[in-house]
Formats: structure tokens, sequence, C-alpha cells
């Protein structure tokens, strides 16, 4: 009788537990309740202005994939919103995404794409010898690196920064199978074509792709900064064409190259707004 008695009042208690358990998250307020949306996993055309965040708060991988979709590489302690800016921190002494912000989003595979977004230097910002900023596209296997596009199989359309001593501006960086060397070819254009960058000027940027067919040139890359247009070209992205297709947004913003005279013994801030991607086919 004893070990009957105790095991009922065990399954008693055990009962009562669970019931009050579920009457308990049953009978939160509404205003109480977390409701929780599922991310929204790959997406084509999608904008974001970041106005609805807290200011000085951290953007974290999980903000990001819901408002990008399906990202990776996100850094939460370089991410910050600021005054409805997403703010991104460059350390010190570090170069590439040791330093700074080496993310992808998955994007719904497509032929045409464009991005527009506008960017701003901190006042303070040191331009150091140059590095990769801003979001972009990957083709295919999306050569970057110094991974030439040579094998047909890829590329990449990223902005970057470039201080040559004299002046600072922006040029495209591009990966194709044409490419002349090991890194991404600039084209010999620049934004601005004479002077340089300012700080804490804010630089609006819109970057279209189109992938080519076969062996055609018959892709496009377009850049327009702040109405300029800076590049307008027929492109032989790829010659397999089961590779052909734009597959990933890039959001890179880093120092570098990969040798020290890249570095800068600062902090850097670059700050991204109005973000607009669209897939067009």
């Amino acid at each position: 009788m004893k070990i009957l008695n105790t095991s009922s009042v065990a399954i008693a208690l055990f009962v009562g537990l669970s019931f009050t358990s579920c009457k308990k998250s049953v009978d939160l307020p509404v205003d109480q309740q977390e409701e929780v949306a599922p991310p929204p996993g790959i997406l084509s055309s999608f904008s974001q202005n970041w106005n609805s965040y807290a200011n000085q708060s951290t953007y974290t991988s999980g903000q990001a994939g819901y408002d990008l979709g399906n990202v990776s590489g996100w850094v939460d302690s370089r991410s910050m919103i600021s005054n409805g800016n997403l703010r991104i921190t460059l350390l010190p002494w570090a170069l590439s995404g040791a330093g700074g912000m080496v993310a992808n989003t998955d994007i719904s595979d497509g032929s045409e794409y464009q991005v527009s977004f506008t960017i701003r230097f901190h006042s303070a910002f040191d331009w150091s010898r140059g590095g990769k900023l801003g979001f972009g596209f990957f083709l295919g296997d999306g050569n970057a690196g110094g991974d030439p596009a040579w094998d047909g199989n890829g590329g990449s359309f990223r902005l970057m920064w470039y201080n040559n001593g004299s002046r600072v501006y922006f040029h495209p960086y591009v990966y194709h199978r044409d490419q002349a060397g090991q890194y991404g070819d600039n084209f010999g254009v620049s934004y601005p074509s004479s002077g340089s960058l300012a700080l804490g000027t804010t630089y609006s940027v819109t970057m279209y792709v189109k992938s080519n067919t076969g062996s055609n040139t018959d892709g496009r890359a377009r850049m327009i900064i702040n109405g300029t247009t800076v590049l307008d070209r027929a492109m032989r992205w790829t010659t397999n064409d089961a590779k052909r297709l734009i597959r990933n947004l890039s959001f890179h913003t880093f120092r570098g190259g990969s040798q020290d005279y890249w570095m800068s013994s600062t902090t850097g801030y670059v700050y991204y707004d109005d973000l607009v991607v669209t897939k067009i086919n």
C-alpha cells in the first residue's frame, strides 16, 4: 500500500504541475505573449533602412537574418544601429574578416539584379590604404580573395575604396572570366574622377549586374555613384552556363588587401542606410 500511495501522490503532483504550467502560459496577457515570426529564408527583392531599431543597439545576426534573409558570417560585436543607420566597426591592426564584416546572403538565383544603398565614413575615419565595402553580388562560385575567375565558374562585383597617396576614391572591384590579373579588375575608373572622397559625406551607390550566356560577352556590370555612371560595360562573367546565375548578395566592410600596410592603428566606423535589393530576372 505504501508504494501505491507514493506513486499515486507522484502522479497527482505531476499532473497538477503540468496543468498549472500549461494554464500559466495560456493565461498570459496578450501584450506579454511573445510572437516569433519565422525567418524569411532566401529572398529576392527587399529593402531596409533600420529606422525601426533602437539607437545604440547591437544589430545581431538574428536581426540581420530577419531583415536580409539567409545571412552567414555576421559579427554582432561589429554591428550597431546609430541614428537609423547600420554602423560597421573596423578594428585597429586587423585586416579582412578579422577586423571587419564579411557577410554573405543567399538570394534567389537570378540572371539580373540591382542593389542600391547609401554609405558614409565617420568624420575621424582613417583612410589607410583602402578596403572593400558595401553590398555587391556573387555569381556562380563567387570568385574573390585572390582566386581568379579564369575557370569560368564564377565571379563577383563589389565596391572598394582606395588611397593612392595623393587622393582617395571609390572604384569597382570585379572578378570575371577575362580578368587581367589574379586580383579584381577596376577597369581604370574611379569616383570622384578627380579629387578625393570626403569624410562625413553620404554617397549613394547603385550596382547592377546581368549574367552572360554561354561564352558570350552579353552580361553587364554597371556602377552609379551620386548620379554619375562610374562603370557600364559588357561582361563575360562565366563560360559555364551551370554557374552563370547570381546567387549571393555580399556585404563586406574591411581593410585590405593582405599586407600590413593596409592596416590602421585606429578604430573606424562606416555607416549604411536605404538598402534596396531588386531581382529583375
